[in-house]
């Protein structure tokens, strides 16, 4: 009977510890420039496996100026997911010298598909599902921020 508790302890999660028991992000800003003009953003950035693995899982609300910045060790081509991830998101990925080569918008909350930056890229920006159309974020529009291990 013990086991059957412990196993059914880790299938539902207690309201609000599964955001307590993650792992501790960094924090930072970034502007994103397209033609509408300039947008600051506070993000939460995820530089460490675990970090990069635990992204915004189990989050139910996400500010409208707020966002997480994956950063990669490497350019390369990476792969994301919505796995336990409630909030529709916009990702952005982004190549060296903060060029966004590609958009994934409106993405779909829970799903386990991957979706693939298609490019090289040093970092992935989230952020909330619809932003990327309203603010006229489109591929060749650019990130900037002063973190200064970003790669761009």
């Amino acid at each position: 009977m013990r086991p059957f508790l412990i196993l059914l302890a880790l299938l539902v999660p207690l309201p609000g510890a599964a955001e307590e028991g993650g792992p501790s992000f960094g924090t930072g800003s970034v502007i994103v420039r397209s033609d509408a003009g300039a947008r600051t953003f506070r993000v939460e950035v995820a530089r460490t496996e675990p970090q990069r693995r635990r992204g915004l899982m189990f989050r139910r609300h996400l500010a409208a100026d707020a966002g997480m910045l994956f950063l990669f060790d490497r350019e390369g081509p990476v792969s994301m997911w919505m796995r336990n991830t409630r909030i529709p998101l916009d990702m952005l990925f982004i190549a060296r010298g903060g060029r966004i080569v590609r958009i994934e918008e409106r993405t779909v909350p829970l799903s386990e598909a991957t979706i693939p930056s298609g490019w090289p890229v040093v970092a992935v920006l989230e952020l909330n599902a619809g932003t990327v159309s309203r603010l006229g974020i489109r591929p060749g529009s650019r990130v900037l921020t002063s973190l200064p291990d970003a790669g761009f």
